[in-house]
Formats: structure tokens, C-alpha cells, sequence
């Protein structure tokens, strides 16, 4: 409960009524406890408690189970949406919904597919008071293809060269795991030399020798279902050379001196280089704006990987990583974007409200981008819900007033951004309830005297209650000073005692009703150890008795337990346990430690120690060892006014020798009660002379100190007061600084009590200008430790000094320190401004100093703004955006980077001293150069023909320049994706359509497109298309097949047919009798590897894999002829590749993959060209 507490209230007189505790309502909304009695009765609208994944990928070989719960008073009903329209489970007969939940089993195992049920899931639980809904569920089978069949050639190169061995596993779902092994399914030594990529590629920076083998294999394991697949074998041969020539490191991958990486707050930062040279490189890195972070960096691979765990926003920045060897070294650098999807600041919360009060529900997220909010109200949009005039929608809040029951409801907060979504329900419940009390009632409480006793009274009701405590039955009125009262209910007794026993009444009221408890408290005896085990010294072999006597409340019964250094007593006959009496009988060396009592009740716990030394048996008693026993008879002579004159007489030894005396002090005026240590003396002294200091009324105390401890401190001697004395010292820290242009703030660190030396501590300050001719100027303060001169001038230097006096005199005479008054702004601006253009992104800036005196205060530094002048189509901006750029000290240039290519900029320049900037430079403008413009910002294929294809564009976002012409480049690609011959074009720059004539019909083409300035050719983009297909031949295939239909057509097939049976007959009796027919040759001589499934359980390799894994599936249809060839489409046929997800086998046993073509820097995004599009997207976005 949302509850004010009371903490104490006014007493009242004694001949007033009973006295009461009020539990007073602040805030309106309630919170529902989580009692079973209480959630059995109330209405509650429907609240999710489990659901799938959004991202859920299932096992194509068992049954889908899409989970949903969720609970409410009445309880829900679900209904499920696939693909965003409603999903009849009814009309399924392979779908079913479990019996009070919504959560479906979908039967594959018997009949049907997995890909058949691919799609957008959402749930919903409704009942009377609202809707709850899941998030998007995107269920998506998983796939482990087939590599598709290649022929590879062995690689020959010499020794010391670089080699690159291509892995390119086919793209599954989830992504495979990448490792190269041999024949013998060995994994292949990696090394700083030889090592494996991110991409699954094998580097080898240099090779040797021995890297010839003819069994270089990449695995792919899929283990979502525990298969693997294998890359048919390289071989790898090196030639040895008479002498290699050592070289510098160059990069292997990544390509370039920069490139850019993106990653999402919370994932894993994979950053790799991969040199070749020779000898090896090493690989170091480091961020080129900061450090690593120490406990989420991680190097992987060699160190050719860089791993940051958890990554978040600040770790944004450049990376650098360095190749070095004997011969060189490179750098790459790693610019590195983190970017977020939507994650709760604060996910709205479920509100109870009694009818006619106001609450809130508020939602606030973050991200980056930020993302955006949105309300549903039972699953919808708040745009278009029913009207409610006590709910008010204001951004991430909602607001309610005045509310009534009709408006319960589930409210959904969608908050998403490109990479994600978040979706949270929370209901508004609105209630009437009389006051329940959830606590049992005569609930006996037993507490320990002299400890908090906490009574419970738990309650609910709508409107809140307030809750009442009396204790006995006639109402007698409670102490208020010595009870508390909780916010949930709870009475607090911070000291109970013996009359706190007695019944307790809580009442809670609200305008429907009342309801009562009573409770009951009993105080019982703390249990304590009146007789405690002492320390003891024993011989080996003789008997040892530790006592422990126990005092308790004659209520509980104690358990009396003994330990032996904190754990059991030894397993052993010699350990007898007495009643109160622990006995160890012929002891032993490893006897002796430490023995504890423990007595327990069932309220509390007490225990006591003592230690068991043992010693060798000698002749005479064995002596007893311990600390000293304190000093006594302390007194003091020679009375002085700076010294005094201590003597004492030492405490038993103990049989130890005293080592030495500590004499610590008291001083009673100024520090009562903190003893300080004053000085040590020689074990064999008995007095020492003690300095003193002037004005301190001194106590004084003596402890002994020998080889097992110190004693307990002695009894204070009688107190000494010292006469008054000027100070000896003066403040420290004295400065002097100004807060304003007119004046100098003089602070220092005041003397404390003991250092003042005597009543009325005051301090003399003094100043003067340090140029000036000036006297000093002098005033007294009182014990503070700050004065303000006003009226100086600006920022000039001054001589401070302060001095410490008392009622006797003044201290020494002070050091003299300098200071300045306060700082103004600077009143000249920086002259001879001028800019050289170093690049299109780089620009120097050249100034003259502005004179020291028209700074009035300390050089900062200078500072250039600028900023780019806005086109004409931006102008109505409300401001521009300005750059700042600070140079610290006394610099005259600086470097503006990063500057936009092709662009007019603006500068001022600004000197800055510890109160601000000075007035800006006239402004100065400059243009940068040219450079190469950004990719095309869209290509499009249209109208695609026989032979023709027609491309539009759009030119460039940024052309950072004036564009002189376009490049295209394009090729045809054959069915086995093998790239043909490159045709160039160049096009003039004011085009953004054009058609391609003369292709070849029914023929894939790739195409490459770029733009131009006078710096050079941009980024490019890629597009394929794919021109239609002659119909005339297809005309000409059905007229063949009318011809097959003819009488005489069939009688001559039927007579090829006859011979070729007896052909095959005679065949079949020549291989009886031992003969190869040319087919069986083949497939002894070129017999494919085995792919295998992987155990689960240690990664090796067992039997095939269910057939299961191979369902083929229908062929899908070709992306249309006359639509743009978008990224998530899949453009390959299946004609000559087969049917299926994994492939089917061929004549010759081997298998026949698929492939998807890809176009560059597209995602994975699975293998299969026959599957509708991927619902992924759906994902990022809820609504």
C-alpha cells in the first residue's frame, strides 16, 4: 500500500480517550496484495505470464508449441491473430489450444510442415475488464542446408606466400558454427600464423611446408538440429623456394585503411585483422578516443580478434588495430557505431483505484534512436479506442480522473525504433471494496525484552483505509512516544518490555465498511551466560574443564552447543559434554584453540569463548599467561606550564614481560571523551616527562604492553589545565581568488581548539596590490575562515597574509602568499584571421594574439566557432548549427576536421579566460574542395523485355560536388552464378533513367552504378534483373507434345522400348557373371564424402540424421518480371538445382544442394528460393 507513514504522533493527556494510530491515505493508487483468500474474490483484468520468444525458431522435426498464459478474476479467454488477421484454430484440425490457456500445439509430427505455419503470431487473454496481448511471435523453422556442389582445384604456391582457403558455409537458420578439420575429423592446429576468420575463411599469413595436405575441410554444425555438413576437400601444396623474401604486413581482411562497423547496446563487439607477411605479424589494438574496457575486453583468434562484451553507447568510437613484424607495420582503422534498440527507463505498472480518484500510468523508454511511443487500449490504437472523458493520453503518460468502474481496462505501451520493440501491458483496475485484514487473527507473537516487537496487520480495501491500533480489550491508550506505525499496517514497539505483553487490536475503516483483528504479544527473558568458559593453560595429557552456566526464560528451553574453532568438536571419546561443563580428557597438542558456548531458543542466541593453550608437562605448576594487568596509582609532579611530570605503577606482567608503556590524553575543554596518544615509553620506565600545550585541560591514562597483547587502560589521572599562550601556528591554505570583476575572497583553514593556545581565536588578515606602492591593509575577523575585499580592480595580482591571534597575543608573523582578483570578460578579439584549406574535410586556422592586458583574467585558451552556410531550401531554420572547437593556452592555429566536401563555412574566433569569452573576429568564410559524391540513392529495374532492360535512379544524397557523369558497369551471371563477360557505359549526369538494349533473353544481369565528380568516382550500388522469357520457343515444345499424341509416333516408342528391354536383360546377365557395367566405375572412382549428422551430446560424428530433415518442399514462383528485385526476395530457379530444404540425392548417391543468390551487403537471411518472404521485419516494428 502507497501509504502515508506515521512515524510519531503528539501525546495525549491521560484523561482523554483511548489513544489511536491513524494509517492516513496519501496517494490514490493501490497495490493488490498477493494473497491467495483476497485474489480468489477480486476482479482483476487479464495479465500475461508467459509467452514465446519473439524471435522463435522451432525444430521442423517435432511439434510447434506457441506458449501463452495468463491469468484474471473472471479467467480469460485467448484468441490468436498469424500474420496480423485472426487465426480460426478451429478450422485447423492439426492445431489445438490447451484447455484454460491460450497456448497452441501445432501437430506436424503426423502430417503437415513446418514452413506451412511460418509466420506472425500475437495473442490475446480477455475477459469482462479488458485485453491482454502477447508480443509479435515470429516462428520461423530452422534449416541446415546443403553446400552446393563445386569443383575446387588444388592450390599450388610457393613458400612464404599468403593463402586464403574460401569456407562460404550455406546460410542457415540459426547461423552455423564454422571449424576446419581433416579427413580424420581432426581440427586442423591454428596458430598466430594460421588461424580462422569471422567470415569461416582459413588465413595463413605465410605458408610452409608442412601446410601441404590434401584434406583442408570446413564444417558447418547446425545444432539447433545437431547436424553438419562438409565443404568437399581442398588441397593445398607448397612449393619450397630457395630463398623467401621477407616483406612487410598487409591486411588479409579487412580491406582498406578504415572501414565502419555497427553493433546494438548489449551485444558482442567483434572487431577482427588479419595480416599476412612475412615473418608472422602481431596483431595489436588499441581506441584511438579512450581506453578499452578492462573487464569486458576480451582478444580472441591470436589477438586477431577483439571481443567487448556487453557493449553500450560509450563505447562508440575508433578502434585502431596495428600488423607489426621486423619489416613494418600498418594500421586499420575500425570506426564503430553503437546503436540501441528500445529498453525500459520505467515500463508502466498495473494501477488499482477506488471510483472517483485519479492515477497515471507512465511509460518511458530509451534508445537510438529515440524511440517512439505509442498507446493501445485492449489491443487498440489509442486513436481510434472509445472515448472516455476521465482518460487523457499526454505523450508516455496517461492520465485519470474522476475514474469509475466501467473504466477498468488493459493499456499496451508500444515503444519501437528501426531495431526493435518493446511492448509492456499494465491494467487500470477500478474497485469498490470494504476493508479486508489478511493477517490471521490472535496471531501470537513472542519477542526477547529490550528488542523491536513488529505486530503485522495487513489490509486491502478500495478506497483505502485507515488503520487504528488499541491494546487490551477495554481500549487503554497507547504511548505514543514509544510505538510506530508502519505504511503497510505494521505496529513497531522499538523497545519492548515486560509491560508491552497484552492483546492488540487493529481496525481498518473506508467509507463501506470496517474490519478488525486482534493479535497478541508475549516478552520473554533474554537468555545470557552468567558463567563463562575461562582461559586456560594445560599440559599434554592432563584433563581440562570449561564451564558454561545459562540463564533463560523459564518459557524456552535452551540447546547448549560447544564448538571447537568455530566448527565441531572432534569425533573422539577424550570430548565429554557435562550439563554446563565441556571436559578434555588427556589433551594434546592439537587440542588447544579456541572453544565456544553456544546456548540457543527458539528467539534468540547468546555464546561466549575462551582459549586452550597447551604447553609442555613441566615439574612446577604451569604459570598463567596473559596480557598485563592495567597500571594503577597514576600522579602528577613538576607542574609546568608547557610540561608536566607523569608517574605510575605497573599492573602485573603475567608472566610476560612488559615490552612498554602507551600514555595517551584526554583534553576536556575541547575534544571531551577522544583519548590521543600522547607518547611510549621503555617497559622498564615508570614516569615520563610529557610536553604539553597551552590551554588544554588535560586527562591522562597508562596501558601496559607485553608479548601476548596490551592491558586494559589504567583509570584516568586527575585533570591538568595549561595556562593561555598566543598561538604558535597560523592558518594553512591561504588563497586569495575573485568571485566578481570588483573583488578578492581571501579563505584559509581555521586553527582548530587545541591549536589556539587560548581564548578569543581571531585572525588578522592583510593585503595589498603586489605592483602597487601601497601599505598594507589590515582588519581583525572573528574564528572564521573566509573575508571579502570589495572594490578592487580587475584581475590584479595581490599580496595575502593571515594571521592567527587569541585573548594573550598574536602568532608568528605569516607567510605571504599572492592572489588575483576576480576575472572579467576579455575586451579584444583575436586579429588576422585568416584560413588555409588543407582538403575537401580539412581546413587550418591562423590567428595573432590578443594583448595579455585586454584578457583580464587567466588564458584559457582560444575558441573557433563555425558552421556550414545553409542552402536556400534550409533557410527558414530557426538557427544555425554552430561548431565550437577550444585551443588551450596560448596557441595562434588549430585544425578544423571533419568538414563537409563542397561546402561554404563561416568562422569567428574568441579568446577565453576563467569568466567567459571575449568578443568574436570579424567572420571569415572559406570554401572546401570538391570530393567524391555517395552512392546513387536508389536503382530500380523496370520494363524488363526480351532483350531490354530500363534502370532509373536517383542521383546521390550527397554529392559533395558538381557531378560530371554516371558509370554502369553490368554482367550476365549463368545458372551456376558464374559472372560473364563486364560492359562499361558512361552517362551523362543529368539522366536518372536509361535502357539497355540487345541483351540476351531469359538471362540474369548484375549491375554496378556510380556516380562522379572532378575528385573522383563515389560508392556504388548493385542491383540484378532477369529478362523475360520467348514465349515462341515455349509455343514450339507444346506443338512437339501434340505430335507425341499420334497413333504412329506411339507404336514406334513402344518398339524402342521393346529393344531396350532386351538390351538391359542381356546387361543384367553379363553383370551376374562378374562384369563392371561403365556407371558403377564411376561411382567407385568418384564416390562422395559422407555428410554426417553430429551426437549431441560430444560434437562427434554419428549415424544419418532423420530423413525428416530432408522434406522437399513446393517450388515457389520467380519474383516477377516486371517489379523491382527487392532484397528479401530470393532469384534463383530451382530448375537445376532440385527440390527440397536439404537436397535430394542424385544418380550417383551424391547430394543436391540449393542455392540462394545474394546481392552485396545483403543479410542472411536463409537458403531457400521457394519460401515466402521472411516475417523478421515484423519484429522492429509492433504496429
Amino acid at each position: 500500500m502507497q501509504l502515508k507513514k506515521m512515524l510519531r504522533r503528539k501525546r495525549l493527556s491521560a484523561g482523554r480517550a483511548p489513544m489511536i494510530l491513524f494509517l492516513c491515505q496519501m496517494i490514490s493508487a493501490l497495490d493488490v496484495p498477493l494473497d491467495p483468500k483476497l485474489l480468489e474474490d477480486l476482479v482483476q483484468p487479464p495479465t500475461i505470464t508467459q509467452q514465446s520468444p519473439k524471435d522463435y525458431i522451432i525444430d521442423p522435426r517435432e511439434n510447434i508449441v506457441i506458449q501463452c498464459e495468463a491469468k484474471g478474476k473472471p479467467p480469460p479467454s485467448f484468441s490468436w491473430t498469424r500474420n496480423g488477421t485472426h487465426f480460426d484454430i478451429d478450422k485447423d484440425p492439426l492445431v489445438t489450444m490447451k484447455p484454460g490457456s491460450g497456448t497452441l500445439t501445432i501437430n506436424i509430427m503426423s502430417e503437415g510442415k513446418a514452413e506451412t505455419y511460418e509466420g506472425v503470431y500475437q495473442c490475446t487473454a480477455r475477459n469482462e475488464r479488458g485485453a491482454a496481448i502477447s508480443n509479435n511471435i515470429v516462428v520461423r523453422p530452422s534449416r541446415s542446408p546443403l553446400w552446393t556442389k563445386e569443383k575446387l582445384e588444388p592450390i599450388i604456391l610457393r613458400n612464404g606466400q599468403s593463402l586464403i582457403l574460401p569456407c562460404r558455409p550455406p546460410l542457415g537458420l540459426p547461423p552455423p558454427i564454422i571449424f576446419w578439420m581433416d579427413n580424420s575429423f581432426q581440427r586442423l592446429p591454428q596458430s598466430e600464423r594460421v588461424s580462422q576468420g569471422l567470415n569461416g575463411d582459413l588465413y595463413f599469413s605465410n605458408v610452409l611446408p608442412e601446410d601441404t595436405r590434401e584434406d583442408y575441410i570446413c564444417y558447418a554444425r547446425f545444432n539447433h538440429t545437431q547436424t553438419i555438413q562438409q565443404k568437399q576437400p581442398i588441397s593445398v601444396k607448397v612449393i619450397s623456394a630457395k630463398s623467401n623474401r621477407e616483406r612487410p604486413p598487409t591486411f588479409l581482411t579487412p580491406e582498406g585503411n578504415a572501414s565502419h562497423k555497427e553493433e546494438l547496446r548489449g551485444n558482442v563487439l567483434s572487431l577482427e585483422c588479419i595480416a599476412e607477411g612475412l615473418p608472422t605479424p602481431i596483431i595489436y589494438w588499441i581506441k584511438e578516443d579512450g581506453t578499452l574496457p578492462i573487464n569486458r575486453t576480451f582478444y580472441r583468434n591470436f589477438k586477431k580478434t577483439l571481443q567487448i562484451i556487453q557493449v553500450s553507447e560509450a563505447d562508440s568510437g575508433n578502434y585502431q588495430c596495428i600488423a607489426k613484424n621486423p619489416l613494418g607495420a600498418i594500421h586499420h582503422t575500425i570506426s564503430v557505431t553503437v546503436k540501441a534498440a528500445p529498453y525500459w527507463i520505467m515500463a508502466p505498472q498495473n494501477l488499482v483505484l477506488s471510483p472517483g480518484e485519479d492515477g497515471r500510468l507512465m511509460c518511458r523508454a530509451n534508445g537510438n534512436p529515440k524511440p517512439r511511443i505509442s498507446w493501445l487500449l485492449n489491443g487498440v490504437p489509442g486513436e481510434i479506442a472509445p472515448d472516455d472523458p476521465s482518460r487523457k493520453i499526454d505523450g508516455d503518460t496517461i492520465i485519470f480522473s474522476n475514474v469509475q468502474e466501467r473504466s477498468s481496462a488493459v493499456y499496451q505501451c508500444n515503444a519501437s525504433n528501426e531495431y526493435g520493440y518493446l511492448l509492456a501491458n499494465a491494467f487500470v483496475n477500478v474497485l469498490a471494496e470494504p476493508p479486508r485484514i489478511l493477517t490471521s487473527a490472535n496471531t501470537l507473537y513472542q519477542v526477547i525484552a529490550d528488542r523491536p516487537a513488529l505486530l503485522d496487520c495487513a489490509f486491502f480495501g478500495s478506497p483505502l483505509p485507515t488503520i487504528e491500533w488499541f491494546k487490551g480489550a477495554k481500549g487503554s491508550a497507547l504511548r505514543e512516544d514509544i510505538y510506530v506505525l508502519h505504511e503497510n499496517g505494521t505496529l513497531e514497539i522499538p523497545v519492548a518490555q515486560k509491560d508491552s505483553t497484552g492483546t492488540y487490536t487493529c481496525v481498518a475503516r473506508n467509507k463501506l465498511g470496517m474490519a478488525k483483528n486482534e493479535v497478541h504479544l508475549e516478552i520473554k527473558d533474554a537468555t545470557r551466560i552468567i558463567k563463562q568458559p575461562e582461559y586456560a593453560v594445560m599440559q599434554r595429557g592432563g584433563t581440562v574443564s570449561f564451564e558454561c552456566k545459562v540463564k533463560h526464560d523459564h518459557t524456552l528451553i535452551p540447546t547448549i552447543t560447544w564448538l571447537k574453532d568455530n566448527g565441531e568438536l572432534p569425533n573422539d571419546g577424550r570430548f565429554t559434554v557435562d550439563k554446563d561443563h565441556l571436559v578434555v580428557a588427556d589433551v594434546r597438542d592439537d587440542d588447544g584453540g579456541t572453544y565456544t558456548c553456544v546456548a540457543n531458543t527458539t528467539l534468540d542466541n547468546v555464546s561466549a569463548s575462551a582459549v586452550l593453550s597447551v604447553v609442555a608437562p613441566t615439574p612446577t605448576p604451569a604459570p598463567i599467561y596473559d596480557v598485563p594487568n592495567p597500571p594503577f596509582d597514576l600522579e602528577l609532579t613538576d607542574q609546568l606550564d608547557k610540561s608536566v611530570q607523569l608517574s605510575w605503577t605497573p599492573g602485573n606482567d603475567n608472566n610476560s614481560p612488559i615490552t612498554k608503556f602507551i600514555i595517551e590524553y584526554e583534553d576536556a575543554m575541547h575534544e571531551a571523551g577522544l583519548w590521543h596518544l600522547q607518547t611510549e615509553v621503555s617497559g622498564m620506565q615508570t614516569t615520563a616527562q610529557l610536553k604539553l600545550s597551552p590551554y588544554v585541560n588535560y586527562s591522562f591514562r597508562v596501558m601496559a604492553v607485553n608479548s601476548l597483547g596490551r592491558s586494559l587502560p589504567s583509570e584516568a589521572s586527575e585533570q591538568y589545565l595549561t595556562k593561555a599562550a598566543e598561538p604558535d601556528t597560523n592558518p594553512t591554505a591561504v588563497e586569495g581568488l575573485g568571485s566578481e570583476p570588483d573583488n578578492l575572497v581571501i579563505t584559509w583553514k581555521p586553527l582548530n581548539g587545541f591549536e589556539s593556545n587560548g581564548p578569543g581565536l581571531q585572525y588578522k588578515v592583510s593585503w595589498r596590490q603586489k605592483d602597487g606602492d601601497d601599505e598594507w591593509t589590515s582588519v581583525v575577523v572573528a574564528n572564521v575562515s573566509k573575508y571579502i575585499v570589495s572594490g578592487t580592480p580587475t584581475f590584479v595580482p595581490y599580496l595575502i597574509k593571515v594571521q592567527a591571534l587569541n585573548d594573550v597575543g598574536f602568532a608568528p608573523e605569516p607567510a605571504v602568499v599572492m592572489g588575483h582578483s576576480g576575472e572579467d570578460l576579455p575586451m579584444v578579439a583575436p586579429g588576422n584571421v585568416h584560413v588555409n584549406v588543407v582538403n575537401s574535410t580539412l581546413a587550418e586556422v591562423h590567428w595573432d594574439p590578443v594583448p595579455l592586458k585586454s584578457i583580464r583574467g587567466h588564458l584559457q585558451g582560444y575558441r573557433i566557432y563555425y558552421w556550414k552556410a545553409q542552402s536556400s531550401s534550409k533557410r527558414n531554420r530557426r538557427h544555425l548549427e554552430k561548431k565550437i572547437l577550444t585551443f588551450q593556452g596560448s596557441k595562434t592555429h588549430g585544425m578544423l576536421p571533419g568538414l563537409e566536401p563542397f561546402s561554404h563555412y563561416t568562422l569567428n574566433v574568441r579568446v577565453v579566460n576563467g569568466k567567459g569569452e571575449g568578443p568574436a573576429s570579424p567572420d571569415r568564410v572559406f570554401n572546401t574542395p570538391e570530393g567524391v559524391p555517395s552512392a546513387p540513392s536508389s536503382l530500380k529495374i523496370v520494363n524488363p523485355t526480351l532483350d531490354s532492360l530500363t534502370l532509373e535512379w536517383d542521383p546521390p544524397s550527397r554529392p559533395n560536388g558538381i557531378l560530371t557523369e554516371y558509370t554502369l558497369k553490368y554482367q550476365p551471371i549463368n545458372s551456376t552464378h558464374e559472372l560473364g563477360p563486364l560492359v562499361d557505359l558512361k552517362i551523362p549526369a543529368n539522366k536518372t533513367r536509361w535502357t539497355l538494349k540487345n541483351l540476351n533473353f531469359s538471362t540474369r544481369y548484375k549491375f554496378y552504378f556510380y556516380a562522379q565528380t572532378a575528385a573522383g568516382s563515389g560508392s556504388q550500388i548493385t542491383e540484378e534483373a532477369v529478362t523475360t522469357v520467348d514465349e515462341g520457343k515455349m509455343a514450339m515444345a507444346s506443338r512437339q507434345v501434340d505430335i507425341a499424341t499420334q497413333g504412329w509416333f506411339i507404336g514406334l516408342m513402344c518398339a524402342v522400348a521393346l529393344l531396350i528391354l532386351i538390351l538391359l536383360i542381356v546387361c543384367f546377365i553379363r553383370r551376374n557373371k562378374g562384369g563392371k557395367y561403365p556407371v558403377k566405375e564411376k561411382e567407385d572412382a568418384h564416390a562422395d564424402p559422407e555428410i554426417q549428422p553430429m551426437k549431441e551430446d560430444d560434437g562427434t560424428f554419428g549415424e544419418y540424421s532423420d530423413a525428416e530433415d530432408h522434406k522437399p518442399l513446393k517450388k515457389g514462383s520467380r519474383t516477377p518480371s516486371d517489379r523491382t528485385v527487392k532484397k528479401e526476395d530470393s532469384d534463383d530457379s530451382l530448375v537445376d538445382y532440385g527440390e527440397g530444404v536439404n537436397g535430394q540425392f542424385n544418380e550417383d548417391g551424391s547430394f543436391i544442394g540449393q542455392y540462394s543468390g545474394k546481392k552485396e551487403k545483403e543479410p542472411a537471411e536463409g537458403n531457400e528460393s521457394s519460401e515466402a518472404p521472411s516475417p523478421v521485419n515484423a519484429m522492429n516494428s509492433f504496429v
